[in-house]
């Protein structure tokens, strides 16, 4: 470790040693941005703030709940990539939708396919998933939340990253 002003730094082979890495895993990750750092000559640079943020960033204090990890998968930049095929992830995915909706509230066909293609565009399905998984019911057109039915608010960050610890 060197000392620049009041600034230190570690070489890649002594943060590989003080964290038990592999110089070429930690390489890599210095490469790719994954861990801040700055390449002098052949070798990498890391500030000790620089250090102590990625790890903050992969403690497992910051572990999403696995429906947060799902809403952060499928949904990039406020619209669903995909209907996830398996039925878990799905019902996560259409719980998120399903908050969009008031529960005391009765939604005309037009209103509710208008909400749901504001995140994606087959809101044909997204409405037969909300009437098969009892989300939501449908009489003469119309429909309806289902008070019964509750789900966990899920936050999601624009970009679709994960949000940090204290937005969860």
């Amino acid at each position: 470790m060197k000392e620049f002003g009041k600034m230190n730094f570690y070489s890649t082979a002594d943060l590989a040693e003080q964290l038990g890495m592999n110089m070429q895993v930690l390489t890599r990750k210095l490469q790719s941005g994954e861990i801040e750092g700055y390449k002098i000559g052949k070798d990498w640079r890391i500030e000790e703030n620089a250090i102590q943020s990625w790890l903050r960033q992969i403690s497992n204090k910051n572990a999403m709940d696995p429906r947060q990890k799902v809403i952060n998968n499928f949904i990039k930049r406020g619209r669903l990539v995909q209907m996830p095929a398996q039925r878990k992830k799905r019902v996560y995915i259409l719980e998120f939708f399903l908050e969009k909706f008031d529960a005391n509230r009765t939604y005309d066909e037009s209103e509710v396919n208008e909400t749901i293609r504001q995140y994606y565009d087959d809101f044909c399905t997204v409405r037969r998933e909300f009437i098969m998984e009892k989300m939501m019911t449908r009489k003469d057109g119309k429909y309806h939340r289902n008070s019964f039915y509750k789900s966990q608010p899920v936050q999601v960050s624009p970009s679709g990253e994960k949000p940090s610890s204290d937005d969860v």
